[in-house]
This record gives structure tokens, sequence and C-alpha cells, in this order.
């Protein structure tokens, strides 16, 4: 992981959480507005307070699939700018869960569905978001 990245300037996480061949995924609610509506989607959300990019990430994965994991499951990082000059968008995060945490899903208040997807599935997807399809093709050549 770049440890020498800036972490004190961001919006919010994303984590690829695979498991064998699959990567977890969610549907994202159909609502007006929202954005990447009725797509599929990966675990993560905007920051709260200070939270670091990694406390923010395992927060939101805990609300989204109801799995309280350790810091140490994530092993890829890696920070994203946005388009205009400023501060970092975001973080995406990398990390592995066991077929045991996998059964033991639930999900969480937002989200229409969700499923462990084949990765080959996910990053070919035409409802998958593009730009989580980019990053889970980069996480996965540093594997």
């Amino acid at each position: 992981m770049d440890e020498a990245a800036d972490t004190t300037a961001f919006q919010g996480a994303k984590v690829a959480l695979l498991c064998g061949d699959g990567v977890i995924s969610l549907l994202r609610d159909d609502k007006p507005g929202l954005p990447f509506a009725n797509m599929w989607d990966l675990p993560g959300g905007g920051r709260e307070g200070a939270e670091t990019p990694e406390e923010t990430v395992l927060r939101e994965t805990l609300g989204e699939v109801g799995l309280d994991l350790p810091q140490d499951r994530l092993i890829y990082k890696s920070q994203y700018r946005a388009l205009l000059p400023g501060p970092p968008r975001g973080w995406f995060f990398g990390g592995w869960l066991t077929e045991a945490e996998v059964a033991m899903m639930v999900l969480g208040d937002e989200g229409q569905a969700m499923r462990l997807m084949p990765v080959a599935e996910f990053l070919n997807h035409p409802q998958a978001i593009p730009s989580l399809q980019s990053r889970l093709t980069q996480f996965l050549a540093t594997l």
C-alpha cells in the first residue's frame, strides 16, 4: 500500500472484497437523482468526521454487508484524484473474505441486492460502475 500519500483530505472510499473468483457486489437503489442508480457497486461510501480512509471503508462495509473486518484484510490501497486540481476524491482498497464470512453477510439498509459476483462478470457487466471496473482491474494486476 502507498503509505506516502496524503490521507487527510478525501471524500470517501470503496473496497473490492474478493473470495475465490468472486467479488462482493451491491446493486444500488433505483431512486431518481441517485448517482449510478440501479448499477452494480462495491462496498464503501463517504467519509464521516475525521475518519481515515481505512476507517471509512471498514465502517461502510459493516453497514452495507454486516461484516466487521480487521484492517489487515485491506491488502491494496490506491488514491484517486478528481479531474480538477484539488484534494483527492477518494481511496480504493482491495481485500479478501473467507467463504464463512460471505455466508454471514446481510444486506444493509441501502441497495436492492448483494451477491458474490464472478470477477469476470463484474468487469464486463454493462450495469457495473465503469470507474470501479477499472480500479478492480488495477487491483487484480497487483496480485
